[in-house]
């Protein structure tokens, strides 16, 4: 199983904004379909949001997962992530809820509190549909990520009991050493899938250095206890992508994290990610995990103990 990348795709977030792309999918449908074609690109883990179909703007309450997870996972066997990071601008007790509710095999966590700036989108982006937008674009320079000790404890204690596993979100070293803590208060349990971000204004940049720093300083705290991916934000995405996979590691890619699938060049969807996650894999000789052998790399409960 070390030869097998797993592919996870983050298919919709809370970052991007439907006037930046009109391949972001904001209604049930466009997610449940959006899921489904990254599946069937090759992803082994799908991490989702929900939107409000008539803005797009995001919505963490479990009625609006509800509306596209049975569809999901009637037609694939996809590993499903439910996101409780939400949106930076909710508090924990919102976003731990749909999780809480559907008990997913994987729900992500953010591993510290951070500054969290999404302003410098408003360089490229100019004309919005929705005046939410703007707002939380241009809130952002006075934006801070709560995810203090107290409110990590919050998730792992409302989410430990429903056996769903963590994609731990660490935007910088510090959240490795955050993680490393509830580690070893025996909070969480190996594997750990540990997600580390780079490129997003107020968490380590993106420089080929800085990902081989996260990932030294992963392995002097874990060890062997833990499964490492990548996340670039934007143009990063796949350079970081191909850096990881060629040390080891495990990739995610998709339109929360990225609008673009090269240099000036948007993504027509989320598949057209996964499928160029794929080739990439692939040409360094390494073969991509399926969804139940991404289960037996991390250890997770299995699709028939979740609750949608």
């Amino acid at each position: 199983m070390s030869r097998k990348v797993i592919i996870t795709c983050a298919v919709t977030g809370s970052i991007h904004t439907p006037s930046m792309s009109s391949a972001l999918p904001v209604t049930p449908q466009e997610i449940a379909e959006a899921a489904l074609g990254a599946a069937e690109a090759g992803a082994a883990i799908v991490h989702l949001h929900a939107r409000n179909p008539a803005d797009g703007r995001p919505d963490q309450s479990p009625e609006a997962f509800a509306a596209f997870l049975t569809e999901i996972k009637s037609n694939s066997d996809v590993v499903i992530n439910l996101t409780t990071g939400g949106s930076p601008y909710m508090p924990v007790e919102e976003r731990v809820k749909p999780a809480a509710v559907w008990k997913p095999e994987v729900a992500s966590l953010n591993m510290g509190s951070m500054n969290f700036g999404l302003f410098p989108l408003l360089k490229r982006f100019k004309e919005f549909k929705h005046q939410w937008e703007f707002d939380m674009l241009e809130g952002s320079h006075d934006l801070v990520f709560r995810n203090s000790f107290k409110d990590i404890r919050y998730a792992l204690d409302t989410l430990n009991e429903t056996n769903t596993r963590y994609e731990f979100e660490c935007y910088d070293t510090s959240h490795l050493h955050n993680l490393a803590h509830f580690f070893h208060e025996g909070l969480i349990k190996p594997p750990l899938f540990i997600q580390t971000v780079f490129g997003l204004l107020g968490g380590i940049g993106p420089h080929p250095e800085e990902i081989l720093h996260m990932r030294r300083t992963a392995d002097r705290l874990f060890g062997k206890d833990y499964q490492w991916s990548v996340l670039g934000a934007g143009r990063h995405q796949m350079p970081i992508a191909a850096q990881a996979a060629a040390m080891g590691g495990h990739i995610r890619v998709g339109l929360e994290d990225s609008l673009w699938l090269g240099e000036g060049r948007f993504a027509e969807s989320n598949a057209d990610q996964v499928r160029a996650a794929r080739e990439l894999v692939h040409s360094l000789g390494l073969s991509v995990a399926t969804p139940d052998e991404a289960r037996e790399i991390l250890q997770l409960k299995g699709a028939d103990q979740v609750d949608f």
